[in-house]
Formats: structure tokens, sequence, C-alpha cells
């Protein structure tokens, strides 16, 4: 067989498989759908268990009563005020906590003497367990708002500075030659060489700093709260409603999903220019 026709046979065979492959995913659930298969379980069987008295009511909530408690809040508004109070918090911790990880992440990337002054340090505050910091954050900033936001900066810090300054390290030393060799100014190699080089190991801590976030908050809202949706679930642990306490629960989980989503987003839209997205 010759050359063209073997390349034909080739292109064909080709065309065949994307056609299969397309036929498949028409048949195929939207990914969504898929993945929202197993929470409509998961909750049918929850309320089987409820209303067949598997689970008592006082130990857990069924679903009907747990919507209808949040069907409540956010008719009387306490839902909203909770939701935007916590979602404040988690915001400011970011705001304060992602800066200040990729600054230090620069440092400790950049330089040796960097390196040696920051990394080792870092090392060692990452392990402490930052629930065993809230007496010391209590001493220093009270039990207002600022000892809730410092638990979460102290939690978001160290996922970014350790990603990134990883990326950093990993870049290869040849662009930074280059960079030199075009006589590049420090910013302008950080903007050129730097960022590209570690920005998808930063979106990746990124994403490990808001879950980390919403994590610490369920914590840090536990602290003389008097607002929040940490508030509510403690209020209702006193009266025994854990119908709220699930709806509390349920909202963590909610917002957290879509702080997730909305850094993928984020994600695919800068990494657009990579061959494989």
């Amino acid at each position: 067989m010759t050359a063209p026709r073997v390349a034909a046979a080739g292109g064909s065979l080709i065309a065949v498989g994307r056609g299969i492959e397309r036929r498949r995913a028409a048949r195929r659930p939207a990914a969504g759908v898929e993945r929202l298969a197993g929470v409509v379980v998961l909750v049918a069987l929850w309320q089987v268990a409820s209303s067949t008295g598997v689970v008592d009511s006082q130990t857990l909530a069924g679903p009907t009563t747990v919507l209808h408690a949040g069907w409540q809040l956010v008719q009387d508004g306490t839902l909203q005020s909770a939701i935007w109070v916590s979602l404040r918090r988690v915001l400011e911790g970011l705001a304060i906590g992602i800066p200040v990880g990729v600054a230090l992440a620069l440092v400790a990337g950049l330089s040796r003497v960097g390196d040696d002054l920051v990394d080792a340090p870092m090392q060692m505050l990452r392990f402490l367990p930052i629930i065993g910091l809230q007496p010391l954050i209590v001493l220093w900033f009270g039990i207002g708002n600022t000892a809730k936001v410092s638990l979460i900066v102290l939690g978001v810090v160290f996922p970014i500075f350790i990603n990134t300054s990883a990326a950093i390290r990993a870049i290869d030393p040849r662009h930074f030659e280059l960079a030199k060799s075009v006589e590049l100014s420090r910013w302008a190699t950080i903007r050129h060489v730097v960022i590209p080089g570690a920005l998808e190991a930063f979106l990746v801590g990124l994403r490990l700093a808001v879950a980390v976030a919403w994590l610490i908050l369920v914590f840090a809202e536990q602290i003389n709260a008097t607002n929040g949706i940490g508030y509510l679930m403690i209020h209702a642990q006193e009266f025994f409603q854990t119908d709220i306490i699930v709806v509390g629960l349920a909202v963590y989980a909610v917002l957290g999903l879509l702080s997730d989503s909305f850094v993928r987003f984020l994600e695919r839209r800068a990494l657009q220019w990579r061959p494989s997205r």
C-alpha cells in the first residue's frame, strides 16, 4: 500500500473514532447530572431512614424538616444575614492570607538567603495546630471578629506559600539566565518568568486555601460568636435543634463548593493557553 493510501486510511480511522466518541458523549448524561445523582440518592436514603424511624429525629432531623427550617430562616432574613457575615470573614481572611503567602513564597523561592530565612520557620509553623493557637489568638486580638479572621489567615497562608514557593524553585534556571541576559529588571523577571511558571501551582494552592478557610471558619465562629452560620449552629445546639444544625452544615458545604467552582473557573481561564486545556 502506498504512502498516500496509508495516510488516507489513517485519516478515515481517526474520523470514524471521533464519530464514535461523539455518539457516546451524546448518549451519556451531562457530567453535572452524574455528580448530582449521587447526592440525590444519599438524600433519598436519608429521608427513608428518617421516615421509617431508623434514624431518630432528635438525633438527626430528616431532609424535609431541614428544608422547612431553612425556609423559615430565609423568610425572616436570619440565614441571609448569617451567610453574609461568614462569607465576609472568609473573604477578609483570603484577602490578607493570599498576598502574605505569595510574598513569602517569592522571598523564599528567588534567593537562597530568603529560603534559609523564611522556609524553615514556615515549615515549623505549619505543623502547629491552628486550633491549638486559639488561646494565643484570643489573648492577642480578643474574642471579636479580628480573632476569627486571624485564624483564617493562618490557615490560608501555608498552602499558598508551599505550592507557590515549590513551583518557583522548579522553574528552569535557564529562564532566569535568559532574563538576565536580556537585562530584565527584577519586577519584569517576576512578571514574565516567575508568574507564568508558578501560576498553575499557585492556583492549586488557592483551591486548598479556600477549602481550609471554610473549614477553619466552622471552628472560628464558635469562639463566642454573636453572628454568622457558626453562631446559628451553636445557638441551635443549646436547644437540641438538629434541623438548624444541619442547615448550617449544608450552607457551609454549598458555599465551599461554590468557592471551589469559582477557583476552578479562574484556573480554566488563566491556563487556557496550555495545549491540554
